[in-house]
């Protein structure tokens, strides 16, 4: 593992210092840079983590690495695919010559340390005693054995686990319907398993349900061995998830005192934070960055109400942007009564987010009751055909935007 780190140390310093020879940059594709986002962000985490203590050096290190050898292998996946142009080898020649030595030293550890296994946190895979060693282990790979698993014990509660897994890697990190379906036949037969668990909480934080990802995960590292490998990476997974919905991160000392407390007060315990945030933002109203960690997190929360009001302070200090006007609505819709129009406030905030994307549809849902509440028929029926057209065949929705229609006929 030294010659690895520095290796890559190596290679990583004379590759900066060869950068003014390196005038045209190597095409990235979508898919890399939308991995190497999520990894950056996750790295930043990690750091972050290890910075404020919550999480010790070791298992930031530990976390570190793992993420490192995912993004060897996305790059490495990459470059494989990337077409070559002869027209720039007299670019690219001085640049592989003064890397060759590291690189050398690199490539024994690719080698033998076959980075190309997937982050592998929740213990040995079955795929490790596979009768050819040399060959790269894949997402593909995975399921294939995976599946062969199954074919022999179709509710073999760890084959279902790791067929989840290799569905959500082949989808690039997203946890995928089949996927899940998997995850929660496993978790039937065996409830403990963490690794369902931890993909489990993951659909949750893509889902949107911050809140419940978080204490999928808070109830999984609670009942952890402290040695478990899956734990520096629930951590770093937790505290960003916990960043990106606003929600405040306790300690470490306050993650262990909240592990004994009862669901009723772990849920207590967390609004008490919040409502700490709300409180230093009134002596500091033109935190702009504050309010809408504090909307968000009140919106995790449920309290649309509040949320929507931090939304509105934010805003007050800089105009939104179309994903936090998009938030900000919700939030507002979300404290209608069932069947009532949206209030002046609301529809001030749908008429921005449809002007920004007009084909949004909550915007459309909404803005087409509030003009037919004020009796302009032909502006909600403009409207709700718009959406009606853009909803798949089977959206829950469609049978009451139907009736809607119909009645604005």
């Amino acid at each position: 593992m030294l010659e690895f780190l520095l290796a890559l140390l190596t290679t990583a310093t004379v590759g900066a210092l060869l950068v003014p020879l390196l005038r045209a940059s190597a095409r990235r594709t979508e898919r890399l840079d939308s991995a190497l986002a999520i990894y950056r962000d996750q790295l930043a985490e990690i750091e972050r983590a290890r910075a404020d203590g919550t999480t010790p050096e070791a298992e930031a290190a530990a976390a570190r690495l793992e993420v490192e050898r995912r993004i060897l292998a996305a790059a490495n996946a990459a470059d494989s695919a990337a077409p070559k142009d002869s027209s720039t080898l007299h670019r690219v020649l001085p640049a592989a010559l003064a890397l060759a030595l590291p690189l050398l030293a690199l490539g024994v550890y690719l080698n033998l340390g076959r980075p190309g296994l997937p982050a592998s946190p929740f213990g040995a895979r079955p795929a490790l005693e596979h009768p050819n060693p040399g060959e790269q282990i894949t997402p593909a790979r995975l399921l294939a054995e995976a599946r062969a698993r199954l074919a022999d014990r179709p509710d073999d509660p760890d084959a279902l686990s790791a067929l989840g897994e290799a569905l959500t890697l082949e989808a690039d990190g997203t946890v995928t319907p089949a996927a899940l379906q998997a995850f929660n036949k496993a978790l039937a037969g065996q409830p403990d398993d963490p690794r369902a668990l931890y993909y489990l909480g993951l659909h949750e934080a893509q889902s949107g349900d911050s809140k419940a990802a978080i204490a999928r995960w808070q109830a999984l590292e609670a009942k952890s061995p402290p040695d478990a490998p899956w734990l520096p990476m629930l951590r770093a997974e937790i505290a960003r998830v916990a960043r990106a919905a606003g929600m405040p991160i306790p300690t470490r000392d306050q993650v262990e005192a909240m592990q004994s407390l009862a669901p009723e007060q772990r849920q207590q315990a967390i609004r008490s934070m919040v409502e700490g945030l709300d409180a230093r933002l009134k002596d500091n109203p033109g935190d702009r960055a504050g309010w809408l960690r504090l909307a968000n997190a009140w919106k995790v929360l449920g309290e649309n109400a509040r949320a929507a009001e931090a939304y509105g302070r934010a805003d007050a200090l800089g105009p939104l942007d179309t994903r936090t006007l998009t938030d900000w609505a919700e939030a507002l819709v979300r404290v209608i009564a069932p069947g009532a129009p949206p209030p002046p406030a609301a529809v001030a905030v749908l008429e921005r987010l449809e002007k920004a994307e007009p084909r949004n549809a909550l915007a459309l849902f909404y803005l087409g009751a509030a003009a037919f509440a004020a009796g302009d028929k032909p502006a909600a029926l403009k409207r709700w055909r718009t959406l009606l057209a853009l909803l798949p065949a089977d959206a829950p929705i469609r049978g009451l935007l139907e009736e809607r229609i119909k009645a604005a006929e």
